[in-house]
């Protein structure tokens, strides 16, 4: 059986964390193997398979909790587990609740851990551009600190996305950034007439980092160019395919 391929951060040494990339699951066909997206309610068998393989790997014994991704800037506290069918939509979570695996599934958008060590809280954010412009990060650190956290305590780590020379976007798109605040030009490069290439992973660096965090580490990982390690959405789209698998990442407290 292949493993899990688990990838950590130096940055959150000493708490349970994991970027999972694709290998190591039960899926077949174009989303083979790891792929945690939902699609169906209840769970189908593989999903449930893959995520059981994902908690071991990671926080053995943990309860797992997801959200409803929405491409937005809300953060919830997360005192217990959820319904699964009555996750909230949101794009972030945040805990200082041992037991708990925080999940955030991706597939070219940002995936974000964050820790207090000392004051015992988490956070786990998903940034696509939508939410990182809109704030998802300075959320999830405010739902951190009113738990107790202290912002330059925390810190914050970048996991596999896709990177400036796969993310191709068009003059318009990186106007809202220029609106939002003129010193976003630099995350952004020429590209062919009329396009520029976009550094997402920079840009969130920015705004964590500017939200007054105590360190943000970037992994530097493209989802879009590694096919064999890491599912991705523009990818599958350039291919002409009809879905396309989502990786997940996580971080929890252990007793």
């Amino acid at each position: 059986m292949t493993p899990v391929d688990v990838i950590l951060s130096e940055a959150l040494d000493g708490v349970a964390h994991g970027f999972l990339g694709r290998r190591g699951g039960v899926s077949t066909g174009a989303m083979a193997s790891l792929d945690m997206g939902r699609r169906d309610q209840p769970p189908t068998p593989e999903l449930i398979e893959n995520q059981r393989r994902a908690i071991a790997a990671v926080a053995p014994g943990s309860t797992l909790v997801t959200l409803y991704q929405i491409h937005s800037a809300e953060a919830v506290i997360v005192t217990a587990p959820f319904d699964d069918a009555a996750r909230p939509r949101a794009d972030a979570l945040v805990t200082d609740r041992p037991g708990l695996l925080l999940g955030i599934l991706t597939a070219d958008c940002v995936p974000v851990l964050f820790a207090d060590k000392a004051a015992g809280v988490i956070g786990a954010a998903h940034a696509g551009w939508k939410g990182a412009l809109g704030g998802v990060t300075d959320a999830t650190v405010d739902a951190m600190i009113s738990l107790g956290a202290q912002r330059e305590r925390i810190v914050a780590a970048i996991g596999p996305c896709i990177a400036r020379a796969s993310y191709e976007v068009d003059d318009h798109f990186a106007a809202r950034f220029a609106v939002d605040d003129p010193a976003t030009e630099r995350f952004f490069s020429p590209g062919r007439p009329g396009h520029q290439q976009f550094d997402l992973e920079a840009y969130v660096a920015h705004r964590i980092a500017h939200a007054g965090v105590g360190a943000v580490e970037m992994l530097g990982l493209d989802t879009y160019a590694d096919p064999a390690r890491f599912f991705s959405y523009r990818r599958a789209t350039h291919l002409g395919e009809p879905d396309y698998g989502r990786q997940i990442s996580l971080i929890g407290l252990v007793d």
